[in-house]
C-alpha cells in the first residue's frame, strides 16, 4: 500500500511538472518574442504588421503576464493613449514619414520619469498617487520625437531605493513586489526593477531606467539584459524625480547592446534645464551605432577589477570564462584590486543626503499648486500616517536628508570636493592612466537572491560604485547564468568614453551570446 501511495505521489509530481512546462511554453508563445528594433522596423516596411498590432500585442502580453499568469508586477500603469499614438504612427508610415530610429518601438519608463499625459508619476510612493507632471521630462520629449510608443510606467524600488534601511528591491507602496521572471521567488534587484523585468519578460522592447549607484546595472544583470549607465551629463535629468544631482542619470535597458545603443543616441542632448549637460568635453553623438564593432576587443587593454570576486565561486568561474573569451578576441587583460579610496563611499552618502533634500523639494515645487506633497517634511509625515508605506522598512534616509542644511553649507562642499577627487582623479582616472587602460571589467552582481520583505535585500556582489561615484559610464552585458539565474559583466571607464565601451561590450556580447529567455519558474 505504501509503495502504491509513493508511486501515485511521484506520478502526480511528474504530471505537475509537465503541466508547468507546458504552461511556460504557452507563456512564451508570443509573435514578437525577443524582437529587436531592426526586425520590428523591417516588418513595418514590408507590411508584415502595423504599429498598432505590435503595440496591442505587447499590451496584451502585459495583461497576460504582469496582471494575471505569473503576476510579475513590473508595470505600475498602462498608457491609455498608447493605441491612439500607434495609429498616428501608422498613418505617418503610410505617408512615407518616420519620426526617427524608434518609430513604432514599444518602451516603458521607470515611474520616476515625468510624462505630461494621463499617466501619473509616483516614484512608487502612495504619497504621489494622483500626481501629474506639468510637462514631459527631457527624456520623454526625445523619445516622442523619435517615434517611440510609451506603453506605460514601470514599478521600481520606491523612491529609487533611497528611503530607508533593510529595503527590498522592487517593492513599492503603489504596486507591491516586482518578481524576477526567471524564478518568481527571486528578487529583480533595483531600483529600476520593473524596467529590467519588462524588457527581460518581453513586455516591451526597451525601457528607461535611472541610476544613482547600481540601479540600472544591477537589475539588468539580475534579469539577463543589457543596461547602459552613461556619463552623468550625457542625458538630461530634468523631469526625473532626483536623488543626487552629482550621480543621477537615466539610461537605456534592452535585450541587446545594439538596441540599447540605438536608444542611447536618441536620449542625448543639451538641456538648459540641466547644467550637467552643458559640461560635455566632446561633441554630443546622436548615433552610437558606428561603434558596434564585432572586433572591438582587438588590441584593447582591459583591467579585471577583482575586489568583488572571491565571494561566489560560480560567479568567479563565469568571470574567468569571460576573460578567456576576451583574450581570445585579441585583448590584453591585467588584474587590479583597488580603484578609489575606501573613504569615497562615505563622501558619496553625505552628498546624496544633501542633494536629495534639495532635489526633492525642487521637484515637489515643479508640480505646482496641485502637488499632493509640498516638501520633504510633508512626505515624511505622510509615510508615518500611512498603513502600508512603513510596513516593511523605515524612512531613515528621508529623515537624515531632511536634517541637512542647504547646498551652501561647508560640510556639503567639502564632501562633494572629496567625492570628486577620490572617485575621479585618485580613482578611475588614476588607474586607467597608470596602466594605459581602455576599460575596466568586473562581475556586475551575484545571481538573484530570494525576495525577503522582512529582512530586506541580500546583496553579495556589486561593482557599480566606482563608476557611480565618479559619474562615469558603465555597461552591463549578460555573461552567463548560474542554475538558470543570469549574471552580467560590467564594462566601465573614463568620462565620455561610451564609444570605446560600446565597441568592447558589443564585441563581447556577439561572441558570448549569453542572453537566455526567462521561463517564469515558481521554484529553483
Amino acid at each position: 500500500m505504501k509503495k502504491i501511495f509513493l508511486l501515485v505521489l511521484l506520478l502526480t509530481f511528474v504530471f505537475a511538472c509537465d503541466e508547468a512546462r507546458e504552461e511556460n511554453s504557452k507563456i512564451n508563445d508570443f509573435p514578437f518574442l525577443e524582437s529587436d528594433i531592426n526586425s520590428i522596423q523591417k516588418g513595418y516596411k514590408e507590411g508584415l504588421f502595423s504599429v498598432e498590432e505590435v503595440t496591442k500585442a505587447h499590451l496584451d502580453r502585459i495583461k497576460k503576464i504582469d496582471d494575471n499568469g505569473p503576476e510579475i508586477s513590473a508595470i505600475i500603469t498602462i498608457n491609455p493613449e498608447a493605441i491612439k499614438i500607434a495609429r498616428e504612427l501608422d498613418k505617418e508610415l503610410k505617408e512615407g514619414k518616420s519620426r526617427g530610429p524608434l518609430h513604432g518601438i514599444p518602451i516603458v519608463l521607470k515611474d520616476n520619469i515625468d510624462t505630461h499625459d494621463q499617466m501619473e508619476t509616483t516614484a512608487g510612493s502612495r504619497a504621489l498617487i494622483g500626481s501629474k507632471a506639468l510637462k514631459d521630462s527631457y527624456v520623454v520629449k526625445k523619445l516622442r520625437e523619435a517615434g517611440a510608443i510609451i506603453l506605460g510606467k514601470a514599478n521600481l524600488s520606491e523612491w529609487a531605493n533611497f528611503r530607508g534601511q533593510n529595503s527590498t528591491s522592487g517593492w513599492s507602496g503603489v504596486n507591491g513586489q516586482t518578481k524576477n521572471p526567471y524564478v518568481l521567488s527571486r528578487n529583480p534587484c533595483g531600483s529600476s526593477s520593473g524596467s529590467a523585468v519588462a524588457v527581460s519578460a518581453n513586455l516591451s522592447v526597451l525601457a528607461i531606467g535611472t541610476e544613482t549607484n547600481g540601479s540600472i546595472v544591477c537589475p539588468a544583470s539580475a534579469n539577463g539584459i543589457v543596461g547602459i549607465k552613461p556619463t552623468v551629463g550625457l542625458i538630461s535629468r530634468s523631469g526625473i524625480i532626483p536623488i543626487s544631482f552629482t550621480q543621477d542619470t537615466a539610461g537605456p535597458m534592452a535585450r541587446t547592446v545594439e538596441d540599447a545603443v540605438i536608444c542611447l543616441g536618441v536620449l542625448v542632448g543639451i538641456d538648459q534645464s540641466d547644467s550637467k549637460t552643458l559640461n560635455s568635453k566632446n561633441p554630443l553623438i546622436s548615433d552610437y551605432t558606428p561603434y558596434l564593432n564585432k572586433d572591438g576587443l582587438k588590441g584593447k587593454k582591459i583591467a579585471l577589477y577583482t575586489a568583488p570576486m572571491g565571494k561566489n565561486r560560480d560567479v568567479d568561474s563565469l568571470t574567468f570564462k569571460a576573460i578567456r573569451l576576451i583574450k581570445s578576441k585579441g585583448a590584453e587583460v591585467i588584474e587590479i584590486d583597488q580603484i578609489s579610496p575606501v573613504e569615497t563611499s562615505k563622501n558619496s552618502f553625505q552628498v546624496m543626503l544633501y542633494e536629495y533634500k534639495d532635489g526633492l523639494n525642487k521637484y515637489f515645487s515643479s508640480l505646482g499648486k496641485d502637488s499632493p506633497i509640498k516638501n520633504l517634511s510633508e512626505l515624511i509625515e505622510f509615510n508615518e500616517k500611512d498603513s502600508i508605506e512603513l510596513r516593511y522598512f523605515n524612512q531613515a534616509y528621508l529623515k537624515m536628508a531632511n536634517e541637512k542644511e542647504g547646498l551652501n553649507s561647508k560640510s556639503y562642499k567639502e564632501a562633494l570636493s572629496s567625492l570628486k577627487r577620490m572617485s575621479q582623479k585618485e580613482g578611475i582616472d588614476r588607474v586607467m592612466d597608470e596602466y594605459g587602460l581602455d576599460a575596466i571589467i568586473s562581475p556586475t552582481g551575484s545571481p538573484a537572491w530570494k525576495t525577503d520583505l522582512i529582512n530586506g535585500d541580500s546583496y553579495h556582489i556589486g561593482s557599480s560604485s566606482n563608476a557611480a561615484w565618479s559619474g562615469y559610464p558603465n555597461i552591463t552585458v549578460p555573461m552567463g547564468d548560474i542554475h538558470g539565474l543570469p549574471v552580467g559583466l560590467s564594462f566601465f571607464g573614463k568620462a565620455w568614453t561610451e564609444p570605446k565601451l560600446i565597441e568592447i561590450a558589443y564585441s563581447f556580447e556577439q561572441e558570448s551570446k549569453s542572453r537566455i529567455i526567462p521561463e517564469f519558474k515558481t521554484t529553483d
